[in-house]
Formats: structure tokens, C-alpha cells, sequence
């Protein structure tokens, strides 16, 4: 309290780490270096832990929130340590790190579990299988934009207003209004999505991204309804699904068998198995049939919102084509890393 002067005392760090260096200034970048020498142990195992948590959905210490006492123990101690200190060695290039975490065998194991693997370690804290998690709001929107070829690749610059529901900004005692971005800007990576506190961008909240009232280091991650109703109705992810029929209409391939196949491959990464083309391929009928014999709603599935379908293509065949997409955006394995 400033009404009751104590001691005069002046800043330090504790006593517990390593000690200040004389020749660092006593100032903020003075407390970088102590917080980034090789003698502190703290800073890259915190790194490295947050960033094994992003590939694996937990960190070897699952309290990522908290490296204190009441935090958990690290799983793997040893492997922390020697993450740690590679990162350090490679002149903490966090580039050098994702790769080290990634090529690793432990990494590039399937996520598939037998009965007794589960049982033994239902929440895979022993690594026996590769990681199966959610992936985070803003991955999936990127990525249903990156296979349908529409992400921008632009990096840096201010924020962008990419579609959301009309009148969500009602709420937000200013004059000002959303007016979604043209161009390009209107496919960037989420991370430039513009955001405000008090009005959120919906679909990533429905995917568990924070309002960022509160710093939050670990999010958590849910299933509810809500969140398949986005995928399967939210602007964004429609016309990502009819670049994605646009792109396979535009394949020089023989049949719809094949145009899906391609569809089904640029979204999973593998070719469907037979069980899994032949669903598909009826919807596709049905949907190109119920199209054909209804122009106006066979016109708005296939051009709101991307536009004017191209010349020489047939609008029930793009909308159909759509259909497929809208569903391969809205598999279980889209939206998961396995």
C-alpha cells in the first residue's frame, strides 16, 4: 500500500533460477535475456510442451497452464528435456522444433487402438498410437478453403471480414457495421479474421475458439450439434463445397466415379474405399435428378455465394457436384487429425 511505505525494495528475479547477469540492463529486455539463456530451463520446456500439445491434443505436462506445484508431473520428463534443450541449440527456430515433433515415429503412427491399448491407456498418455483430435476452429475453416483451392496465400496486413450471419453485430453498441471483405481477403487463414470481444466471430466460437476476454492457454474441445450445423449451412464452408464440385467438373476424368474419387482424395488425402464411393455416387444421382427438374434452386446450390458458374457447365451437375463436397466437408474424418 502506498499509505504504508515499508522496506524499499527493488526488482530481481527469484532467487530459485539461475542469477541476474551485471551486464544486462535492468529493464524488460534485460529480463528477455534471463528468461531466454541457456542457464534458464523454464522458457523453452514451457515452448516445447505447447507445442507438443498442439500436434497430440495434450502436452507430456497436460497442464500446459501450469508448469507450478499444483500442476501435473510431465508424463516424459526426459523427452521434455531433450526437446527443450534441441530447441534451444537450433537457435529456438520454432520451424526446427514442429519439424523435429513431426518426422518423429511417435508422430506418424496410425491412430488406430485395438481394445487392449485402450484399456490400458485410454487417453494415450503413453503415445502407443498416433494422436486423434479435433482440430481447432480455425484449421477447419482454413482447411476447408485450402482443398477447395480458395485460400489466399497473402500474408501480414489488417484484419479482414470474411462471411458471417447477418445482423450478428446488432448487439454491438457502435455505428460501426460488418461489411464483409472482397477478393481475396475474404478467403484468408482465420488468424486474420477481425474480432471483437463483445461479438465474436460465430463460427469459429461454435468450434471452441475463445472470446478472448480472458487469456486462455488450453482450449477445450466439444461436439455438439451446433458445430455440424456450420459446416453444413455456414457460407463459408457452401462455397468452399462448390469450388471443391468446381474443381473436380474440371478434371479431364471419364466418369462421376472418378470426379469423386479426386474430391474424396483432396479432402482426406486417400482414395475412398469402394464402401464409401458407392454413397456417395447415389447422392450424386439423386441430388442431379432433383436439380434437373428444379432450375432455381439447382442455380442458387451451385452460384450462392461464389458466383456465375463457368461457361460450359451444367448448373445441376455444379449443383449436385456441391452436394458431394458440401458432405465430404462434413466428414467426421474431415474435421479430425487421425
Amino acid at each position: 500500500s502506498f499509505l504504508s511505505p515499508g522496506e524499499q525494495v527493488a526488482a530481481d528475479v527469484p532467487e530459485a533460477f539461475h542469477g541476474w547477469n551485471e551486464d544486462w540492463p535492468k529493464n524488460r529486455l534485460g529480463f528477455a535475456k534471463w528468461l531466454t539463456t541457456s542457464e534458464n530451463p523454464l522458457t523453452a520446456r514451457v515452448v516445447a510442451n505447447r507445442y507438443w500439445e498442439q500436434f497430440f491434443g495434450q502436452g507430456i505436462v497436460a497442464t500446459s497452464e501450469d508448469f507450478g506445484i499444483q500442476g501435473e508431473l510431465p508424463t516424459h520428463p526426459e523427452l521434455l528435456d531433450w526437446l527443450a534443450s534441441e530447441f534451444m541449440a537450433n537457435d529456438w527456430s520454432m520451424k526446427e522444433l514442429c519439424r523435429t515433433i513431426v518426422t518423429s515415429a511417435t508422430y506418424r503412427q496410425a491412430s488406430s487402438v485395438s481394445e487392449e491399448i485402450v484399456a490400458r491407456d485410454p487417453y494415450n498418455r503413453l503415445y502407443a498410437r498416433g494422436p486423434r483430435i479435433r482440430l481447432s476452429a480455425e484449421s477447419i475453416r482454413d482447411q476447408a478453403l485450402a482443398v477447395s483451392g480458395l485460400l489466399s496465400d497473402k500474408m501480414y496486413g489488417p484484419s479482414v471480414m470474411p462471411y458471417q450471419p447477418d445482423g450478428v453485430w446488432q448487439v454491438v453498441y457502435s455505428g460501426r457495421q460488418w461489411e464483409t471483405s472482397e477478393g481475396e481477403n475474404k478467403y484468408r487463414r482465420g488468424v486474420y479474421t477481425f474480432w471483437r470481444r463483445t461479438s465474436p466471430y460465430p463460427s469459429m466460437m461454435a468450434f471452441d475458439a475463445p472470446s478472448r476476454e480472458f487469456c486462455e492457454l488450453s482450449r477445450m474441445r466439444t461436439n455438439t450439434p451446433l458445430q455440424a450445423l456450420v459446416t453444413l449451412n455456414d457460407p463459408v464452408y457452401i462455397e468452399a463445397a462448390q469450388a471443391l464440385a468446381r474443381l473436380a467438373l474440371q478434371q479431364p476424368l471419364a466418369s462421376d466415379a472418378e470426379r469423386i474419387a479426386f474430391a474424396f482424395r483432396r479432402v482426406l488425402v486417400r482414395p475412398p474405399t469402394d464402401d464409401e464411393l458407392q454413397p456417395l455416387l447415389a447422392l450424386l444421382n439423386d441430388a442431379r435428378t432433383d436439380y434437373a427438374n428444379d432450375t432455381a434452386a439447382a442455380e442458387k446450390m451451385a452460384t450462392d455465394p461464389i458466383g456465375p458458374v463457368p461457361p460450359g457447365f451444367n448448373v445441376a451437375d455444379a449443383a449436385a457436384y456441391t452436394v458431394v463436397g458440401n458432405v465430404l466437408l462434413n466428414l467426421d474424418e474431415t474435421v479430425m487429425k487421425l
